[in-house]
């Protein structure tokens, strides 16, 4: 009777160790994730020190990065000395060269052409006073170059022609009874005006021969001339090309 008890207790034993070894070994599994166990903790220290490789090669970059930074920060201060140096030197020329507003007491001067009779329909009459020649009535370069001399010599410290202002390169040429100035064309009346001592500039055009001649024109034939003083005047500053193209000593 007691071997069949044994017996049947043993059948009953051996299922039940192989379920809980089947549990031991899916709990493991599924810890493990599908990998090896042993192996993890390597796995975990590789990839910790590719980590530690990868950020050691970023400081060494930054560094480099922070030392080139600062050497080219250096190499610009010590090229910028010079600069900044030149652009002073620039300013202050600035004003002499005409490129900076100047305001002022001023000396306006206009020159214009004799105005022209009208032609009567049956007299054959050509307009021109007596004894005239058609040049003798209008303003020439000369003329209006001779204003500016004179503006000048008189002390001017800024000027204008046309509302232009005139620099080193400014050239004053006529075509006919037309004034060719800086790219643009105008027709008279001419007007000069010229910042500075009124007094100085009105005896200074009174001095000068080449207005002194054209004063005398105006008083035969009746070309325009007038001289007019103002308490304060701007003239704008040179807003033309700077470039000298031509020039010959």
């Amino acid at each position: 009777m007691a071997g069949p008890v044994r017996g049947r207790g043993w059948r009953l034993l051996v299922p039940l160790v192989a379920v809980l070894g089947g549990l031991v070994l899916s709990t493991s599994g599924i810890t493990a994730h599908g990998t090896e166990l042993r192996a993890s903790p390597m796995r975990l220290q590789d990839l910790l020190g590719d980590q530690q490789r990868t950020l050691a090669t970023q400081v060494a970059q930054e560094r480099d990065l922070r030392t080139g930074l600062a050497r080219r920060t250096r190499e610009l201060a010590l090229r910028e000395r010079p600069v900044a140096a030149a652009r002073a030197r620039a300013d202050a020329l600035a004003g002499p060269a005409g490129l900076t507003p100047v305001t002022g007491p001023a000396v306006t001067v206009s020159l214009n052409d004799a105005p022209r009779a009208t032609a009567g329909t049956s007299g054959g009459s050509t307009g021109l006073p007596a004894g005239a020649h058609p040049d003798d009535l209008v303003v020439h370069q000369q003329d209006v170059q001779g204003v500016v001399n004179a503006l000048w010599g008189g002390g001017a410290e800024a000027m204008t022609i046309m509302g232009k202002r005139v620099i080193s390169t400014t050239a004053v040429r006529c075509v006919g009874n037309t004034l060719l100035l800086q790219n643009a064309v105008y027709s008279p009346p001419f007007t000069v005006t010229a910042i500075g001592d009124p007094t100085r500039l009105i005896a200074a055009l009174d001095a000068d021969p080449s207005v002194s001649i054209f004063r005398q024109y105006v008083a035969v034939y009746g070309l325009g001339y007038t001289a007019r003083q103002s308490l304060a005047v701007t003239l704008p500053a040179y807003d033309g090309p700077l470039d000298l193209r031509h020039a010959q000593p």
